[in-house]
């Protein structure tokens, strides 16, 4: 049985045994309710009717003997008036009781009384008779006779008595056997309902509570739980946290992997930056040096001077690419000194002053007084000033406003820091690839490396501060570069 049906299949079936039983034991106690109500009704209507109908015929007919005997006394016909009067009282009560007769015994025994009661009217009327006429002794002889007959309709009345008082007795056997019954009945679904209970009780704790009790303690690595505390509360609480744990591995799983990735390409392009400074660069010189001989030693046309400008400007591009590729695979030593990243700005606002004129754009730097000092290096810190606004100025292709704000406030994780925010009103950065443009070697640009946001950031990262971007499609980019500002006085971070 335990195997064939799962536990939840077991408990809806003891519950739906337990709510039939109840049902069946509400209806078969409401219908003998009305079981007994019916019983009593009828007691009541019927029987107690005929009882009262058959102590009033006695009573009628008793009364109208004291009625006679009294005449007999004192002649006084007011006696004789009343008689009259019970007369028409005990055949009302007669037909009363015609009509409460449901059976043929309780006719038959009516009918007698009917009959006996007018024979004796009749007597009785010819016995006073005798006595108003003078003859005491004729009517002495026949009021014998008279009192023969009185005594059987008085043994009528018992017999109709008793034929209801026997049903009286009967109802109450009747309600009495009935309500062993409903007791039995009780009992027997009171027991039942016990043992569902207890088996429902037994699957709850073995097949539920105890398993789940078990649960809680393995899964919060308990020794124990307290006699107060809930199971399910403490197993739902050990389950979020393992939940938790598992995404908090799993995260740093994921940035295991990428480490590893980042890693793996950082030693090969390591190599790959290895061989190409000692392959690359130094033919590069010597055809730099080569170029700038023959444009001093020929008379060289416009269009001539203008196609070694072009290939001086390639070959100072492939040596930016190599000097990349080497920065980014093996990055030089931080050369840290207290200064201030305004100064930073101004230092790459010089650098770039000609070739953001190139661009058309326009640089507006938004500062109310100089940011405090850090502890960075100059040169690594004004080569990501000057890729991010190199990087505006390409995207907004010919014009623009590039906008850099300068602020400081307290980052509840680096404590007080200075901010730079480097806006731009180009075509923004798609939703789709926002958290790639970081990655090394992600680029959009078709004579990109890829490298130089990467290098940014890992410059950001070495002095302890965080990059941020802001972007939406058509409305502009935002990097927000965030550093700390060292506490002179204490030597550490607010």
């Amino acid at each position: 049985m335990k195997n064939r049906f799962s536990l939840r299949i077991r408990i809806y079936m003891i519950l739906t045994a337990l709510v039939i039983l109840t049902l069946m034991g509400g209806f078969v106690m409401l219908w003998y309710t009305f079981r007994i109500e019916s019983v009593m009704s009828h007691l009541i209507e019927k029987d107690v009717a005929a009882l009262e109908k058959a102590e009033s015929l006695e009573m009628a007919i008793i009364n109208q003997k004291g009625l006679v005997t009294y005449y007999f006394l004192d002649k006084d016909p007011n006696w004789l008036k009343q008689l009259g009067e019970y007369r028409q009282i005990f055949k009302e009560k007669l037909e009363e009781a015609k009509l409460l007769s449901g059976n043929e015994p309780q006719k038959k025994i009516i009918a007698n009384i009917d009959h006996e009661y007018d024979l004796y009217v009749k007597s009785k009327d010819r016995v006073i008779a005798f006595y108003q006429a003078g003859e005491p002794v004729a009517g002495e002889k026949l009021h014998k006779e008279v009192r023969k007959r009185f005594f059987k309709i008085i043994e009528l009345c018992d017999d109709y008595k008793n034929i209801h008082r026997n049903r009286v007795v009967r109802a109450k056997e009747i309600s009495h056997n009935e309500a062993v019954q409903l007791r039995f009945f009780a009992i027997t679904a009171l027991l039942l309902i016990t043992v569902l209970i207890i088996s429902i009780g037994f699957i709850l704790i073995n097949s539920i509570l105890r398993p789940i009790y078990s649960l809680a303690i393995e899964a919060g690595r308990q020794a124990n739980l307290g006699s107060s505390q809930d199971e399910i509360a403490v197993l739902a609480k050990n389950v979020r946290e393992l939940i938790n744990d598992f995404d908090h591995t799993h995260i740093e799983l994921e940035k295991s992997r990428e480490h590893l990735l980042q890693t793996e390409k950082m030693a090969l392009v390591g190599q790959l930056a290895a061989g190409m400074a000692h392959s690359i660069r130094n033919p590069f010189t010597s055809v730099k040096m080569r170029l700038f001989s023959l444009e001093r030693s020929q008379n060289l046309t416009e269009t001539q001077h203008d196609d070694i400008n072009v290939i001086s400007d390639e070959i100072r591009h492939m040596d930016t690419i190599v000097q990349n590729f080497l920065e980014f695979s093996r990055p030089p030593r931080l050369k840290m000194q207290k200064i201030s990243p305004s100064h930073i700005v101004d230092l790459a606002m010089q650098l770039l002053e000609h070739r953001i004129k190139s661009y058309d754009v326009t640089v507006k730097v938004v500062r109310e007084k100089s940011l405090s000092e850090i502890n960075g290096d100059p040169e690594q810190l004004k080569e990501v000033i000057v890729n991010l606004i190199v990087n505006a100025c390409e995207a907004m292709v010919r014009g623009g406003l590039i906008t850099i704000y300068e602020s400081e406030f307290f980052d509840p994780s680096i404590g007080k820091a200075a901010v730079l925010k480097i806006s731009d009103d180009g075509p923004g950065i798609p939703e789709a690839i926002i958290g790639k443009v970081m990655e090394p070697f992600f680029t959009t640009k078709e004579e990109g490396t890829g490298l130089g946001l990467s290098i940014a950031s890992r410059i950001i990262k070495e002095h302890s501060g965080r990059i941020d971007i802001e972007s939406k499609e058509r409305e502009g980019t935002t990097f927000k570069i965030t550093l700390p500002i060292k506490d002179r006085n204490k030597g550490k971070r607010f």
